[in-house]
């Protein structure tokens, strides 16, 4: 287990997606269909989490063309492309395969131009249709492009939604993290990840905490084993995501760290670039260690609704001072 005051381990930037993968991972979802064949989707590769209305490119005007981009082709593109001849179009799409873009996808299940289907099949650039709209497509889209570009990285510790705060608890090896997540998930709070908790960094800079699929739901509680926090508490104990509010670190007694007490000193911990409040709590014989971190929840719970006891007192102390 790494020590207190680790950061996480390296970011992992996911800098393309092939289109091959994409199309196995989402072509339900996305009710997407090949119209070219398959041999198109070998080296294609999405560089970019949006998608391009290529709107201005089918009129011939291709400065500042978004060539990393899905490119969709919707309604109005379309109608406009079939009014234009048939040289202009293969013009135009020539022209743009050269600037080595993924794919084209056609919405509203619209049919493809012959120079559409000709061109991209013969320069080996996939051709989809999809029954959704333009709208649709490209609102789910995105937000599965969000999530599949975003930063990640890992770190060690316990990761609880605790009153709809998450919190991540950390600190050495046999510090009690386990055993203090378990008595917080007997009182009705709900399991995240334990041990290692991966993170994402969506678009709006929030990180967010999950673990893999293998490991949800498990514990390790050292002298039981690996636990299994759905059979014996239930399903709804178990959240597969959660976006971290907090840190909490459990500092060992030995570490002669002198603790916050009045809570006016913050510090942070650094995830993905994002500061996270960090609260440390020495560990002593005795202290109900589950209880001190669902207070300290609770107190980063009011602090995010504006309402911060320290600086109230501390103002109040203030002012009693200069009479």
């Amino acid at each position: 287990m790494s020590p207190p005051y680790s950061s996480p381990t390296e970011s992992k930037y996911i800098e393309s997606i092939a289109v091959r993968e994409f199309f196995k991972d989402y072509a339900e979802q996305l009710c997407l269909r090949l119209v070219n064949a398959e041999k198109t989707l070998g080296r294609s590769t999405i560089r970019e989490r949006s998608v391009n209305r290529p709107a201005l490119a089918v009129t011939g005007y291709f400065k500042y063309f978004a060539n990393k981009r899905i490119q969709l082709f919707g309604a109005g593109e379309m109608a406009f492309f079939r009014e234009q001849s048939a040289t202009r179009r293969r013009n135009v799409m020539e022209t743009m395969v050269a600037k080595k873009i993924p794919c084209v996808v056609v919405s509203r299940n619209l049919a493809p131009t012959p120079e559409m289907i000709d061109v991209l099949e013969k320069k080996g650039v996939p051709l989809f249709r999809t029954s959704l709209s333009s709208k649709a497509f490209t609102t789910e889209v995105t937000m599965l492009l969000e999530e599949r570009f975003a930063p990640r990285t890992s770190c060690h510790g316990t990761l609880l939604d605790i009153r709809g705060i998450g919190t991540l608890i950390r600190g050495d090896s046999g510090a009690g993290k386990s055993e203090a997540a378990l008595a917080l998930i007997e009182r009705g709070h709900s399991l995240v990840a334990d041990d290692i908790v991966k993170v994402k960094l969506l678009s709006d800079h929030t990180p967010v905490g999950f673990c893999d699929d293998m490991c949800r739901g498990y514990m390790e509680c050292r002298g039981i084993g690996i636990i299994n926090i759905e059979e014996l508490f239930g399903i709804r104990f178990i959240r597969l995501e959660k976006r971290i509010d907090l840190v909490v670190t459990f500092l060992e007694d030995s570490q002669n760290i002198e603790p916050d007490r009045t809570g006016l000193d913050r510090k942070i911990f650094d995830i993905l670039g994002i500061e996270i409040p960090n609260m440390e709590i020495p560990l002593r014989p005795g202290r109900d260690m589950a209880r001190l971190v669902e207070v300290a929840a609770m107190v980063q719970a009011a602090r995010q609704l504006g309402h911060d006891s320290a600086n109230d007192f501390n103002e109040k102390l203030l002012k009693k001072m200069n009479g």
